[in-house]
């Protein structure tokens, strides 16, 4: 069994005021943590991950490639497909703070460079 702790210092800013760090993985999954300040955008984007999250706090809104818009808030789960394109954005007044769960296993992404 692994056990990972994320403290402060694990955190990489990828984008301004997002700021994200890889958990613990195994053979078929792999943890994320974040952190999205208000007023914060995580750019439109995609990867060949299944990605399950949970919001523990704030409320974060979604943007799909057809434009729709999905509002997840704390205690709320989401499940994006592979290649599905998103966006997400903090519109509230407090950080958005959640993990997310992605399959295979996502341990090396662009961000942590």
């Amino acid at each position: 069994m692994d056990r990972y702790t994320p403290d402060d210092d694990d955190f990489v800013e990828a984008v301004d005021d997002v700021h994200l760090t890889v958990g613990a993985s195994g053979e078929e999954t792999s943890v994320q943590h974040f952190r999205i300040e208000p007023g914060a955008e995580v750019p439109s984007h995609s990867h060949h991950h299944e990605q399950a999250g949970l919001i523990t706090q704030g409320e974060l809104t979604f943007v799909l490639e057809d434009g729709e818009e999905v509002t997840v808030g704390a205690g709320e789960s989401y499940t994006l497909l592979g290649d599905e394109v998103h966006g997400a954005e903090n519109r509230g007044d407090e950080p958005v703070v959640g993990i997310d769960v992605f399959a295979p296993p996502r341990t090396d992404p662009d961000w942590a460079e």
